[in-house]
């Protein structure tokens, strides 16, 4: 039990802004998310951390033993009360670890410090997940110290005034903050935003944002993405309107406008009729140039489509595959054996293919397969297969298809590799791993597994972290991708 530092009691606010979105009571208060008392395995902590950004927590006691149920609704906190707290440590996103002062209880705090003493009340607190992506609503979200009483002007504006073109705000998946300058776009990707803004709002083209709650509307997301020309080296621009429909001549006048911008080489409508929110739509339709946009990394071209998965930070790319050459370290004489799994548009693997005999890449986005195979023909590359299928749904004819690999890499998306595959890895005891990850906490659970096994399964492990080297591929936000090395012992 830590000791209480000496500096007193401090009690935390929520931001204005946040609170004008919270439906609870704004008093002076705190948002936490409550997880289980961590255990001193890595894979329990991690596992313990990831849920408590994603779920709330609860406990089902046994309803036979009254004194252990009794235990269980004390111990716990209850939603909505107030606790006194110490921060003890940080954790993922900047999160303060806390602890109960009477019973040593764990719970994730925002905005505490490690060493401060704090009063807070817990809260159910769903953070969300998504891509660094422009999401349509049918209301805008300001912070509240930039509100204006401008109530006399609204009364006589339409409620396409309200309309947001922007980000989800922290931890709301149906809230969007209007976004007219993106400082992690490039300038032609910010022109592109503008221009829409500019117009997109006006009653007469009959423009609606999708509503996640009523299912209505037409306007879902707009995802803008950037590579290079191959001759030239200037900026592509791909622009993407994801919508519930496909009523193209709705987009029309968007598309003739943007068009114009020199650098948009493509644009494209992807259709996603479901009622989720999703980015990725059941169709796609070239509305303008070509369906695909060029990017050009480690001396490889590759061409990106609207659905296929490509890091975002083009530079720090460079850096992240240079890192997983030399921890490959392939001896160059076209003998050894490389598994690419979760291998996307096969960037990874086709770096490698350069030095290795053979690259089979597994990988559950067809269209992403599709790209996969073109980048290998545009490279030349002739000792690179790439096969579709689902790593989470891997049954005993996985592996029949290709000699036992000498490296294996493994870049997962943030939940981390499925009990299954760890199993299959853990038999089939690849001299070395490396292990990409986009979220720490699912990584160092996974890891623990590779290295200390699976204890309630009685699977021992057989690995050894070599090394770790986190990447930041995202400036100004939490998010790091790490490169990890696993040794056989």
């Amino acid at each position: 039990m830590a000791a209480l530092p000496s500096h007193g009691l401090r009690r935390l606010n929520s931001h204005q802004w946040l609170q004008t979105l919270r439906k609870t009571p704004s008093s002076s208060s705190h948002s936490l998310s409550s997880l289980p008392s961590l255990c001193s395995s890595p894979s329990s902590s991690s596992s313990s951390i990831e849920d408590s950004e994603d779920t709330q927590f609860t406990t089902k006691p046994n309803d036979d033993n009254k004194k252990t149920k009794k235990k269980i609704e004390s111990y716990f906190p209850k939603r909505g009360q107030s606790l006194e707290l110490v921060c003890e440590s940080l954790a993922f996103k900047g999160k303060g670890v806390c602890k109960v002062a009477n019973s040593g209880f764990v719970v994730m705090c925002d905005r505490a410090l490690p060493g401060e003493r704090l009063v807070a009340r817990i809260t159910r607190k769903k953070d969300n997940y998504a891509e660094m992506e422009f999401s349509f609503s049918n209301q805008t979200w300001v912070p509240r110290d930039l509100l204006q009483d401008k109530q006399s002007e609204q009364s006589e504006q339409s409620d396409a005034a309200d309309y947001a073109l922007g980000l989800h705000a922290p931890g709301f998946f149906d809230k969007v903050l209007n976004v007219n300058k993106c400082l992690l776009q490039s300038e032609p990707a910010n022109e592109v935003l503008k221009a829409i803004q500019d117009c997109w709002r006006d009653p007469k083209l009959g423009l609606s944002p999708y509503n996640v709650h009523s299912h209505a509307g037409y306007l879902k997301h707009l995802m803008l993405r950037t590579g290079r020309d191959v001759n030239t080296g200037l900026l592509q621009l791909m622009v993407n309107f994801v919508t519930s429909s496909h009523k193209p001549e709705l987009l029309n006048p968007l598309v003739e406008k943007i068009s114009a911008i020199p650098e948009v080489v493509s644009i494209v409508n992807n259709v996603n009729t479901s009622v989720g929110n999703t980015s990725v739509g059941e169709d796609e339709f070239t509305l303008y140039g070509k369906s695909t946009i060029t990017e050009i990394l480690r001396g490889l071209v590759f061409q990106i489509s609207a659905n296929s998965f490509f890091q975002t930070n083009s530079h720090q790319a460079e850096v992240l595959y240079r890192l997983i050459e030399d921890y490959a370290d392939l001896k160059g004489d076209g003998s050894e054996i490389v598994l690419d799994l979760f291998c996307g548009t096969g960037t990874i693997g086709l770096t490698l293919a350069r030095k290795a005999r053979r690259v089979y890449g597994y990988e559950v986005v067809p269209q992403a397969i599709s790209d996969a195979c073109r980048n290998a023909k545009m490279n030349n590359i002739n000792n690179a297969t790439f096969v579709q299928g689902d790593l989470n749904k891997i049954d005993l004819n996985f592996g029949k298809n290709f000699p036992k690999p000498d490296i294996i890499i493994s870049d997962p998306n943030r939940p981390g590799m499925h009990m299954k595959l760890i199993k299959y890895l853990l038999k089939l005891r690849a001299p070395r791993i490396i292990y990409v990850s986009c979220n720490p906490a699912t990584c160092a659970r996974d890891l623990d597994y590779l290295c200390h096994g699976v204890a309630e399964q009685n699977i021992e492990g057989c690995y050894k972290l070599r090394s770790l080297q986190p990447v930041d591929m995202f400036p100004h936000t939490p998010h790091i991708e790490c490169v990890c090395l696993l040794e056989l012992q």
